[in-house]
């Protein structure tokens, strides 16, 4: 497939086949803790969010369908957090085990790279999430963390992994 899979950037026309993909991962993954599936406008917002940072938003498509997304923002909202980011990556099923993801996952990487952030993050939802898991790690991604039983979805406790990788120069040297 990924001869001729397009990794790019999204555009406004995306916005229905990303709001769907989500929609089927809130209803029935664990791997985001939304337990009610983002109107299209809240979707459109948060993009805009994303892209108003100068931030990455990107779309995997085959044969013109998306099959799935992927983008980074800012960690937490506090000025020191600035060059450290949080990636998120959703794909459409029929996607799934594929190397859509590892695709995305890496240009993403280079992306945020490009952007001058120091360090990406994975807050991955349910430690029984192994594709998830098992991607980051193949990307460089080291396990940093587990924060047991933090959420609270199809009537079971979740945890969240945390994982990291460094990027460019990561804390050697003064991003300024």
């Amino acid at each position: 497939m990924s001869s001729t899979l397009l990794i790019r950037a999204s555009t406004e026309a995306d916005l229905p086949a990303i709001q769907a993909i989500y929609a089927e991962a809130v209803l029935h993954g664990t791997g985001t803790f939304e337990t009610e599936v983002p109107e299209l406008a809240e979707m459109t917002r948060r993009r805009q969010e994303v892209l108003g940072r100068a931030l990455p938003w990107l779309v995997a498509e085959f044969e013109g369908r998306v099959l799935g997304y992927a983008y980074a923002n800012y960690f937490r909202p506090r000025l020191a957090y600035r060059f450290c980011l949080e990636d998120s990556i959703y794909l459409h099923p029929d996607a799934r085990g594929q190397g859509v993801g590892r695709l995305l996952l890496a240009e993403l990487t280079a992306r945020c790279e490009d952007a001058g952030a120091r360090q990406l993050l994975a807050v991955i939802g349910d430690s029984e999430n192994k594709g998830s898991i098992g991607l980051h790690t193949a990307l460089g991604f080291e396990h940093t963390g587990l924060l047991k039983s933090s959420g609270w979805k199809f009537g079971r406790w979740l945890d969240v992994v945390l994982m990291q990788r460094q990027l460019g120069p990561g804390d050697q040297h003064s991003p300024e």
